[in-house]
């Protein structure tokens, strides 16, 4: 189409078609690059792009990710030095919030108990504390843990955040850094985690961490949630804390491999509701018209809006 740039659409483990149709809507758009050094393309939209496709790419401007995550883009070593951008949507943002709430909420209110009675037809009311006792506690400050935050705040839970760099968010207890985490994790009965995944905290869910979570709470125990990254946790700490009681229930919608190995113990863990990485779906519909429109408005001269620092990886 003439006078706006030509799109790369690299997106490996599922079907690309629907986003091929979309952003075809507006752009011309090819599944492979004409040589490894098409000069026609301009911009990049992946998901696990093949390692060094875009490498020697001579005319590409940006790089967008179709998920919240862009760990995935830093693993191709011949990644060249151009703009990547992160997705931010309302949609995907609502969705996240949906998850975070169903899951605090259910944890809070014993339903994994209650399945449990269920199944023994065993009829009993155990005490049930409101929600400004329990405080959830949120790892990852960004857009999603920030929204997360204000619907927690609604029904009532306190709520704690913990970042790597200081935030300040209303209504919101705030920790950061290595010093503020122990306290952070002190003051938290129920985990969120919803960190990006970086050198940095690569394995930071991990059992000298969960230890330090508050087990004296309303809710009987410590609880984790983790919609991030998979391999933000180590799997076998988190049955480990299951098993001798640093933690009372899980909820996981990401894993070290994904998809969960048919083998993994967490699949039936009466302690554990495993959702398969749905928490936040990446809708075409929803997420192909911010990135059309920020490509017309970088060739209209305007900066790109959620430009990923490289050095902090996020």
């Amino acid at each position: 189409m003439a006078g706006k740039g030509k799109v790369l659409l690299s997106i490996t483990g599922f079907n690309p078609q629907r986003w091929y149709e979309l952003l075809s809507e507006e752009r011309d758009v090819v599944l492979e690059p004409d040589g490894p050094a098409d000069p026609t393309i301009e911009y990049a939209v992946v998901w696990k792009q093949k390692p060094g496709l875009l490498a020697k790419l001579p005319n590409l401007k940006a790089i967008f990710s179709i998920g919240a995550g862009v760990d995935h883009i830093f693993t191709d070593p011949g990644l060249p030095e151009v703009p990547i951008v992160r997705v931010v949507a309302d949609n995907l943002t609502q969705y996240m919030t949906e998850y975070v709430l169903w899951r605090v909420l259910d944890h809070h209110r014993q339903g994994q108990l209650y399945r449990a009675q269920q199944t023994k037809k065993a009829w009993h009311e155990p005490p049930q504390r409101p929600a400004q006792d329990i405080s959830v506690g949120i790892m990852g400050l960004g857009n999603l843990g920030r929204a997360a935050a204000d619907a927690l705040k609604t029904v009532g839970f306190r709520v704690n955040g913990w970042s790597r760099r200081p935030q300040e968010v209303a209504g919101v207890t705030t920790f950061n850094g290595d010093a503020g985490l122990v306290p952070f994790l002190n003051a938290t009965d129920i985990l969120v985690v919803l960190l990006p995944l970086t050198e940095a905290t690569k394995g930071i869910v991990n059992y000298g961490l969960l230890k330090e979570l508050r087990r004296r709470n309303g809710i009987g125990g410590a609880v984790l949630i983790n919609a991030g990254r998979g391999r933000l946790q180590r799997d076998a700490d988190i049955l480990r804390a299951l098993e001798d009681g640093t933690l009372k229930e899980a909820s996981l919608d990401v894993f070290e491999v994904e998809p969960l190995p048919k083998t993994s113990p967490l699949w039936n863990h009466s302690k554990v509701f495993v959702t398969p990485h749905a928490a936040a779906t990446s809708d075409p519909a929803h997420l192909v018209p911010p990135m059309l429109k920020q490509m017309d408005a970088f060739e209209r001269g305007e900066p790109l809006d959620n430009v990923v620092d490289r050095e902090a990886g996020y």
